[in-house]
């Protein structure tokens, strides 16, 4: 079988990875649409060796579409869902319009994969960090329940965009030269701004609010606590992510470490003595989420902490996608 595929906002930086994972992975893709804003209708794109012209996003080219990966902002892909499911395809939606709706899935296919399967015609994407985080926790979820999570992340530029890149390469170059900030509200190079998202609730961010809420929903644990604290750092791209992990039942690090060695998704990275750990510049471009540091929780006998690192741009958001694609459209 083969599937037309559009990808809704095909020229930013998520739908361009999404074109092209479509094609690494061997997406059984019949007809590829780029459908973007007006502006960029037009612009051609190659896929697998064939020019693509990217079409203006309107509700007329849904029709005759089985998957729509969706790299819009909230309010687009708030207007075209409805033209989508009409059109009866599965729309695949990296934005936070539909996450918490308690209709829509919200999938990591590592994860929670069966969720997808129950869909009304949308299926959600997480956060970036709740991917990697996820992931990275999956195996252990698996062996006990975890009931809180102490979270610190440790987010790239390229979160925030191409202009976040900008912003960072523009700093680096002017040395001395004070640079007025573009896209964060401060310089970020050789800085830290701990502020990711507006103030939502109890002096937490929405951004660090998303990983209680989301997480929630994907492990099935409604009663999970979550604390976070969202860093926006000097690195081009891949986030990493400190967590301190509460489990119901106690957890041994060498079990730790042999059920994140196993788990899909996942490469265990964790040998301290020989100087092995996840990093950025290591996990960037590539879908893997690297987990080390495993050790014992000194503050509790039921607890883990672990570093993990993950490229949000592939696995924290058009991997994931496509992946989603593959668990309704095998081959």
């Amino acid at each position: 079988m083969k599937y037309t595929v559009a990808i809704l906002g095909a020229t930013g930086a998520v739908g361009m990875e999404m074109k092209k994972i479509l094609e690494e992975r061997d997406f059984p893709v019949g007809e590829l649409r780029l459908l973007a804003s007006k502006r960029s209708a037009g612009k051609q794109e190659t896929f697998r060796g064939q020019t693509v012209t990217v079409q203006e996003a309107c509700p007329e080219a849904f029709r005759g579409v089985d998957l729509v990966l969706g790299a819009a902002e909230n309010d687009i892909a708030e207007a075209m869902a409805p033209a989508i499911r009409a059109a009866g395809a599965v729309f695949v939606d990296n934005s936070s319009a539909f996450r918490l709706d308690p209709g829509v899935p919200l999938v990591v296919p590592e994860v929670n994969g069966a969720d997808a399967l129950n869909h009304n015609g949308i299926i959600s994407n997480p956060n970036c960090s709740t991917i990697i985080a996820l992931t990275a926790i999956a195996a252990l979820c698996r062996l006990s329940p975890v009931e809180a999570m102490v979270a610190s992340t440790y987010q790239a530029v390229s979160g925030a965009g191409v202009g976040g890149i900008r912003q960072l390469q523009a700093e680096m170059e002017a040395g001395d030269t004070p640079v007025p900030p573009t896209t964060f509200p401060y310089q970020i190079a050789y800085n830290l701004i701990p502020q990711i998202g507006s103030e939502q609730e109890k002096g937490y961010t929405s951004e660090e609010m998303k990983l209680q809420y989301e997480g929630r929903k994907i492990l099935h644990l409604p009663e999970m606590k979550v604390s976070c604290t969202c860093v926006r750092v000097p690195v081009v791209r891949s986030h990493s992510i400190s967590l301190q992990l509460k489990f119901r039942d106690p957890i041994s690090v060498e079990q730790a470490r042999a059920a994140i060695a196993a788990a899909p998704g996942c490469l265990l990275v964790d040998d301290l003595a020989r100087k092995r750990y996840p990093m950025p510049l290591d996990t960037s471009n590539q879908d893997l989420v690297y987990v080390g540091r495993i050790r014992e929780d000194l503050t509790d006998p039921n607890g883990l902490c672990l570093w993990c690192c993950g490229d949000q741009i592939r696995k924290g958001a058009a991997t994931n996608a496509v992946q989603i694609g593959e668990l309704l459209f095998p081959r």
